[in-house]
Formats: C-alpha cells, structure tokens, sequence
C-alpha cells in the first residue's frame, strides 16, 4: 500500500497532471488529441502530445486513469478510488476531533 501511496502522490505533483484529471473530472472520456487542445486553451500549457502521453502514462500507473480503446481511439478516464482511499484513511484516523 505505501507505493501505491507514493504513486498516487508522485503523480498528482504534477502540476500539469493535476490539469489532465481536472479536464477529465470536467469531462471524462477524452481522447490524447482532445487533452492537449483543452489543456492548451484552458490551461495555457503548451506540452507536446508526446509530454502528455507520458503524464498519462504516470497517472494511468498509479491508478487515476484508465484508458480504453474504441476502435482507432484511446480514450481517457479518471479513476478516483486512489484518492478516495487516501481521504478514507485520514478521516477515519481524524474522527477523535484531532490533537489539542
């Protein structure tokens, strides 16, 4: 459990890694060439598609993203169960009211 927790945060540090699961929490189901136009209008980050293929690739590892292909596509969907685990497991170790 402690990589998929160092994945988990390793991946999110990115700050144009945080943009692609904002943009598919936004809209999920996206393709690589619909990513790069949406982080590129929306975000101003000018990447490569091959820069945001591996972003993808580092969050597909460490469990946020799944991709799926539909014929000649390759689509893109956000995972949440990772995070959820990690929120899950501080407030349950948080129901005491914390430390005084």
């Amino acid at each position: 459990m402690l990589t998929q927790l160092s994945d988990v945060f390793d991946a999110i540090a990115a700050p144009a890694r945080r943009a692609i699961l904002d943009e598919l929490v936004e809209r999920d189901g996206q393709t690589l060439f619909e990513l790069c136009a949406r982080l590129a209008m929306k975000h101003e980050i000018g990447l490569t598609r091959q820069a945001i293929s591996q972003h993808l690739e580092v969050l597909e590892t460490a469990g946020l993203l799944k991709s799926v292909r539909d014929g000649k596509y390759k689509m893109h969907y956000v995972e949440t169960a990772p995070l959820r685990a990690i929120v899950q497991r501080w407030l349950a170790r948080g129901k005491g009211g914390g430390r005084r």
